[in-house]
């Protein structure tokens, strides 16, 4: 004879091949080995059928009704309920060995719905496929059960993500997925993402083979589950096996566009119908006891009745629905709000970081123009530099030139000179005195080759004066041709021009004293001409040390590039801090309410230096509100966690209202 526990499975199957896309059968399984109550439960499932059908329908349409809030429902479905009344029976199983149960047979009637209905349809199924929607439910419930609470940063949660991503490092094919999950833009909670990792795996078909993976390590499953979740147990293996045979299935789901962090997920707003769940599932069962202990006539009363309170419930529940709407509208304000602030509060900030950007940037184009404009003019000056030395090495040439020139002539000066020496023997008596006039004008010609010497071994810093010098050669070689004239007359008649001769001999010491007083200009015109090759050589070293100035100048704008690169880095990473520090505007909004009327909590625009250091706040140096005061503080000022009365937990007060709350607690105590 069946039991009334396997009667209800093979009911819920039966409903189940009729209305696959929409039951979820809440199976409650009890083994119950008395005969006693096998014998009567029997002989009323025989004696009158008519409260199955109008029982499990109460039961399916509660299953029906509340689908969206499946995780709420499963919860109360596994737990033993315990009734007030007089035909309360204590569970024979413990709750998670029911639990498991549930999930199980639950995932086998969602993984054969799914099979049977795609192989049917004929085709690849989409994300809008029903079936498919309640077989990721299941699955996403089969893994959150016996999940272990994790610590935050933003409180305790439960995350799916935590053991899917651990498939990467047993299997590496699996890294594609997880590395594809990692890079979807629109996914930022766990959630979603362990969501997009079972859509890839299944489209994948290997979803089957990654778990068959994860159960079989039982070490790291243990960081993860408790030692009673279905992952770890036999159930978890059975349900692996089933998912093989999702293999036949092609599904084309797209996870880039889609809303998984929010999909299906734990709804605040509909914990208040947890209690008229709880009250439907205590009917079912209160039901179920009565049959078991009631006679076959005074059933068709208890069902009227149930059916009554039923439509009573399912009045209460539109009413609860219209109030789950009007909350999600308010709560889908509130988040719009709190984008809008936060974009905001983002946009302040970018805008100071853009203005402080920009005038470093201006300051540092200005000093970069200023450095090219200088750079020009230096480079303009050494070519002029340098083309006034090739003017004058070309005049050099020249100039040594000209003193070969020279000393050629001066050669035959000599040579003439001194033949006429052997011309004049006939009359030294008559010409000693000019003679020695003549040997003196050889003493002075000797000192100027000397001095012409001297000026040649110096000639290599000579510039300007070589023209001048090129002149007055010129006129001594005039001159030198006139005496040669004067000379050859002479010889003619010389008794005639003794007098001229004498004359030309004055005239020739007037040009040798002339000749020497611009031999001490010269000099001095040299030692000048020194004294300016020492400034250019000056300039020069100055030229090049600005030259390395310059180079210098580059490299620190380099550097400056390369700091301005990585202050973008940062300001990427402040904007993503920023965004997780969006959630807590909640919290603050809760602190906000929990002040009293003297309080004034400050806006962040308002503070823009530390009340306490006065240092001026930046993306480094943040604001801190004080849960006390109200005011804004650096992070080094309001370093400090005391309980308040609007808080049962310890937040971030100032050292200012630090000291003040601990003398206030220090007097009460005395």
């Amino acid at each position: 004879m069946a039991t009334p526990a396997e009667q209800d499975l093979a009911l819920a199957e039966a409903e189940s091949n009729k209305e696959k896309s929409q039951v979820f059968g809440i199976l409650r399984l009890q083994e119950e080995k008395s005969s006693g109550e096998k014998a009567s439960t029997t002989t009323m499932m025989a004696g009158d059928g008519r409260w199955q059908a109008p029982i499990f329908a109460l039961a399916r349409k509660a299953s029906e009704t509340f689908s969206g809030s499946s995780s709420h429902v499963l919860a109360k479905v596994a737990e033993p309920t315990s009734f007030v009344n007089e035909w309360s029976v204590p569970a024979l199983r413990d709750p998670m060995s029911m639990e498991r149960t549930n999930l199980l047979n639950m995932a086998k009637l969602s993984i054969k719905g799914l099979i049977e209905s795609a192989l049917s349809f004929g085709r690849t199924l989409d994300s809008d496929y029903p079936p498919l929607q309640q077989f990721f439910v299941v699955m996403e419930h089969c893994l959150k059960h016996g999940l272990k609470v994790k610590k935050s940063f933003l409180g305790y949660n439960k995350s799916l993500w935590g053991p899917l991503e651990m498939v990467e490092k047993l299997c590496p094919e699996a890294g594609e997925i997880a590395a594809s999950v990692r890079d979807l833009p629109g996914l930022k909670t766990p959630l979603g993402r362990a969501r997009a990792w079972l859509r890839l795996a299944l489209m994948q078909k290997r979803l089957a083979d990654y778990l068959r993976l994860l159960i079989t390590r039982k070490d790291l499953l243990s960081d993860f589950y408790d030692n009673s979740a279905v992952m770890v147990e036999e159930e978890g293996a059975v349900i692996v096996g089933l998912l093989v045979g999702l293999n036949v299935i092609d599904a084309n789901l797209c996870v880039k566009g889609e809303d998984l962090d929010t999909q299906v997920s734990q709804r605040p707003s509909l914990q208040s119908l947890n209690g008229q769940v709880a009250a439907i599932l205590d009917q079912k069962n209160y039901v179920e006891e009565l049959n078991r202990h009631s006679s076959v006539h005074g059933l068709q009363g208890r069902v009227d009745n149930l059916e009554k309170s039923n439509s009573k419930l399912i009045e209460e529940l539109a009413i609860a629905k219209n109030n789950i709407i009007k909350l999600q509208e308010e709560n889908h304000q509130l988040r719009n709000e709190n984008t809008i602030i936060l974009i905001k509060v983002t946009q302040v900030d970018v805008d100071v970081e853009l203005d402080t950007y920009k005038q470093s940037r201006q300051g540092l184009d200005e000093m970069y123009n200023e450095a090219r404009r200088q750079l020009r003019e230096e480079c303009q000056l050494r070519q002029d530099v340098e083309n006034e030395l090739v003017v004058q090495v070309s005049m050099k040439q020249e100039m040594d030139l000209a003193m070969k020139l020279l000393e050629k002539d001066i050669h035959e000066k000599q040579d003439t000179l001194i033949g006429l020496r052997h011309q004049l023997d006939e009359v030294k008596a008559i010409n000693v005195e000019m003679y020695t006039k003549m040997q003196t004008s050889d003493d002075g010609m000797k000192q100027k080759n000397d001095m012409i010497t001297r000026l040649e071994e110096k000639t290599n810093q000579i510039t300007a004066t070589m023209k001048q010098l090129e002149q007055r050669l010129q006129e001594a070689e005039r001159d030198r041709w006139t005496a040669e004239d004067g000379a050859r007359k002479f010889k003619h008649d010389f008794a005639n021009k003794a007098d001229s001769l004498q004359k030309q001999i004055a005239q020739r010491e007037k040009q040798m004293l002339q000749l020497e007083t611009d031999l001490k200009i010269e000099k001095e015109w040299r030692q000048t001409l020194q004294n300016d090759l020492e400034r250019e050589r000056d300039i020069v070293a100055q030229l090049s040390a600005e030259a390395q100035q310059i180079n210098g100048l580059k490299k620190e704008f380099h550097r400056l590039q390369d700091e301005n690169s990585q202050l973008k880095g940062i300001c990427e990473e402040q904007e993503q801090a920023l965004e997780e520090l969006g959630c807590k505007l909640s919290e603050y909004l809760s602190i906000l309410n929990s002040f009293d009327g003297g309080q004034v909590w400050l806006k962040d625009k308002d503070a823009t230096h530390c009340k306490l250091c006065e240092k001026e706040f930046s993306i480094s140096r943040r604001k801190h509100h004080c849960r006390n005061c109200g005011e804004i503080f650096c992070n080094a000022c309001s370093d400090n966690e005391l309980p308040l009365p609007a808080s049962p937990k310890p937040v971030r007060v100032c050292d200012t209202c630090h000291a003040l709350l601990l003398q206030r607690c220090s007097s009460n105590a005395t």
